[in-house]
């Protein structure tokens, strides 16, 4: 997967990481706990130990020392080990930050196999989106995870397509700006359409204060006990089906916003 270019990609891809992570951080949501320009203090401590280093807390971390353990925990086991092309190594370093560096490993094997590098850096980035949907915290953060995966996947889709044809000259350069373009052009259409479609399915599912099966409205008046209980795990299953739809449809928004900027 290898474009060799002189360039220190760690210098590209990481300020736009960093970002998304922010300074000083408590949240009493976040498992992560106390960190500090995104780093964690069990992160952190492990560092330093590593190093035979004095443990201190995460909130005394320099910017120099988060810079440097990004390197050696994050964007070393990732994009140099596996020799990544750009736009493909934002796309897996920024998920190994984000949830870990064996989920960001695991979406890259599972997405490689296109010679054309802006579908492995989509298909990393939907594949990364799914994992974070399914967390019982992304009620918390799913906007701004939302944002942020949209984010790295129209950066990561312009340098893929940049790297693709570096030295073809002007004409090429021209001809892939183009296709930057036109792929904006694609996926705003296709996640509006996918956005309406998923916010029409989840007000089909949950809407209404009647219980529904099979499209008719049941009035649970005068039900045993048993199948009160069915209809209510009905009513609840359509409910958790019509939240998994409008988080799909908020997710889709925030891509179509993120290429809106990649289509000008």
């Amino acid at each position: 997967m290898t474009i060799s270019s002189g360039i220190d990609r760690f210098a590209v891809c990481h300020p736009i990481t960093a970002k998304w992570e922010g300074g000083w951080s408590n949240h009493a949501a976040d498992p992560g706990g106390k960190t500090m320009y995104g780093v964690t203090e069990a992160t952190y401590h492990a560092w330093l130990a590593k190093r035979k280093l004095a443990v201190k807390p995460v909130r005394q971390i320099t910017y120099t020392e988060a810079l440097r353990l990004y390197r050696d925990e994050y964007w070393h086991p990732t994009a140099v080990k596996y020799n990544l092309v750009p736009g493909v190594d934002l796309a897996v370093y920024d998920a190994a930050v984000n949830s870990g560096v064996s989920r960001g490993v695991k979406w890259l094997k599972a997405s490689v196999g296109s010679s054309d590098h802006t579908v492995t850096a989509r298909a990393i980035c939907r594949k990364r989106l799914s994992f974070m949907q399914s967390l019982k915290i992304w009620k918390t953060f799913g906007k701004g995870w939302s944002n942020r995966v949209a984010d790295i996947e129209v950066k990561a889709v312009a340098m893929a397509a940049e790297a693709m044809t570096k030295g073809a000259g002007e004409a090429a350069r021209q001809r892939t700006a183009q296709n930057v373009k036109e792929i904006a052009r694609r996926e705003i259409v296709d996640g509006a359409d996918e956005a309406a479609f998923k916010q029409k399915a989840a007000a089909a599912s949950g809407a209404g204060g009647s219980l529904t099966g099979g499209g008719v409205a049941i009035d649970p008046a005068g039900f045993d006990m048993l199948t009160s209980w069915i209809v209510g795990g009905v009513a609840v299953a359509a409910l958790l089906i019509a939240i998994v739809l409008i988080v799909q449809s908020r997710a889709a928004r925030a891509r179509v916003d993120a290429y809106r900027k990649a289509a000008v």
